[in-house]
């Protein structure tokens, strides 16, 4: 994998393969839910939406 661009000697690189072949770096995630986030928006958006029309009538706009 040497390239010209790697600026790196090969101890260094040697160290860092090391170093990402360990685990260190892996975190355990849940998986992507689309729907509970659309529903979380849907929430917050009629939230807004309902609060806004209210705060529309009681300033008196009609």
């Amino acid at each position: 994998m040497e390239n010209e661009h790697n600026k790196l000697n090969p101890d260094d690189q040697a160290k860092v393969d090391t170093f990402l072949k360990q685990g260190y770096n892996e975190t355990e995630r849940k998986p992507f839910r689309p729907m509970k986030l659309l529903g979380i928006l849907f929430v917050i958006v009629s939230f807004i939406t309902v609060g806004s029309l209210v705060l529309a009538r009681m300033s008196g706009v009609h």
